[in-house]
């Protein structure tokens, strides 16, 4: 009992490196885990006395709890049941791919990253490219109902809607995207989970897959979390607000409780004078191929020649970005009287809102008028000039140049002919059409309503 063991020094080392740790995990970790709990909740209820809408405590919750609470509850349990009967998995295989389905879908939201980093950055990048400008907002918006979860629903024009759409709304409330798989790669999947957004797989046909997306939806919409969503299901190829993809508002309906919490939602409206993707978009729909990527190369001689142009001060941005908020549509009074499935009416409902709701800007009315062959400049402007008292009898949201056509002409041709989409002749070039009729498919869908 008294005899001397004799220990390498690495050995010593390493058992009390094991035992220091342990001290901190039992001692240490937990005082500091409550302190800096304590300062995000006060940060939290700072934040909620400011906001519209303050953040729902499910939004708040630990994830991995979120995560236990979806994969077991009792309707995931019923599907992971009837997934083990039909494919004749073992029932213990199935629940662990629901847990991983779980695993995958909840975000990580963080407040902190969300106010602190993510706000602050989407009010830059967007001030860098774009003067914004905000359409209409419809007066019913202001007439809500406090305890209604909101969901604005949008058209998808370019990946930039997520950073204008964050920084816009960032005082009203902290809001949820349906990601696809694109953001599905480190360390950009940390950030966007990090935002409260949470991942969807756009064509899985896997059932077991699909009941915890939408039990997750559901849950989210129960709990009051506002949420955003892009129901055409991927960016527009030709510029004009597509029909929705029913999914996700399927989920919004099936789950719904007549009793319960209303479901708002909001349509949204987006336009820009240049989109930065217009040229892959404009090719995608000629081929019929909507997996595009982006070429690395591609990507990186695109911000360098920017950022170079940036730092000469020769860079005049992109133009004008708007965004239209039009009426509400509650999902209770929607739902009222209706005996038969509703999702597909609703999506048509949605859509046609939100493609009011997007404003017409400088450019895509010129390239309308463009379009229609006009031989020099006095013969554009009255073009432009006819649109707009069209547009302003179908009640359009016009935010052109405050200080009339002329210079909205002006401002438009500096950014078309800058890009070489148009000759000093005013002749759009033959291989830019696809991109200048991108820009005036806008105006011609708001023409036809």
């Amino acid at each position: 009992m008294t005899g001397t063991i004799e220990l390498p020094l690495w050995l010593v080392v390493l058992v009390l490196v094991l035992a220091a740790i342990a001290a901190l995990d039992r001692i240490l970790a937990p005082s500091v885990r409550w302190f800096f709990r304590r300062r995000m909740e006060r940060a939290v209820a700072r934040l909620n006395e400011r906001l519209e809408r303050p953040i729902a405590p499910f939004k708040l919750a630990q994830r991995y709890d979120m995560i236990l609470r979806l994969a077991y509850d009792p309707q995931v349990m019923q599907a992971v049941a009837e997934h083990a009967a039909e494919t004749g998995v073992p029932p213990t295989v199935a629940m662990q791919e629901a847990r991983d389905y779980a695993r995958e879908i909840v975000p990580a939201f963080s407040a902190t990253m969300y106010f602190g980093f993510a706000v602050q950055v989407a009010r830059w990048l967007t001030r860098q490219f774009y003067r914004v400008r905000i359409g209409r907002i419809d007066p019913a918006l202001a007439q809500v109902d406090d305890r209604a979860t909101v969901v604005f629903v949008m058209n998808h024009r370019s990946n930039m809607d997520y950073v204008l759409v964050t920084w816009l709304i960032a005082d009203r409330s902290a809001i949820s995207y349906a990601v696809g798989e694109w953001a599905r790669v480190w360390p950009l999947s940390r950030l966007i989970r990090g935002m409260g957004a949470y991942f969807i797989r756009r064509g899985s046909r896997n059932a077991l897959y699909r009941r915890v997306l939408a039990r997750f939806v559901q849950m989210s919409a129960q709990e009051g979390v506002a949420q955003a969503i892009f129901p055409e299901g991927g960016l527009s190829l030709d510029g004009r607000v597509g029909q929705a993809k029913l999914g996700l508002l399927s989920y919004f309906v099936s789950g719904f409780d007549q009793t319960g919490r209303d479901i708002l939602f909001v349509p949204v409206g987006l336009a820009y004078d240049r989109v930065m993707e217009d040229r892959l978009l404009t090719e995608a729909g000629r081929t019929g191929v909507r997996r595009f990527r982006p070429s690395l190369f591609g990507v990186l001689t695109f911000v360098f020649r920017m950022g170079w142009r940036a730092l000469r001060g020769n860079f005049p941005g992109f133009g004008a970005t708007a965004a239209g908020f039009g009426a509400p549509i509650s999902l209770r009074v929607f739902l009222a009287g209706r005996a038969e499935d509703a999702t597909e009416a609703l999506g048509e409902e949605l859509m046609a809102r939100v493609a009011r709701a997007v404003p017409i800007l400088p450019v895509p009315l010129v390239a309308a008028a463009l379009e229609a062959g006009v031989q020099d400049r006095a013969a554009l402007v009255a073009e432009v000039t006819r649109l707009v008292g069209v547009l302003a009898a179908k009640d359009a949201v016009l935010r052109l140049h405050p200080q009339g056509v002329e210079p909205t002409v002006d401002e438009a041709l500096l950014h078309l002919q800058r890009r070489g989409l148009v000759g000093p002749d005013l002749a759009i070039r033959d291989e830019k059409r696809a991109v200048v009729a991108f820009y005036a498919a806008s105006v011609r869908q708001r023409l036809e309503m």
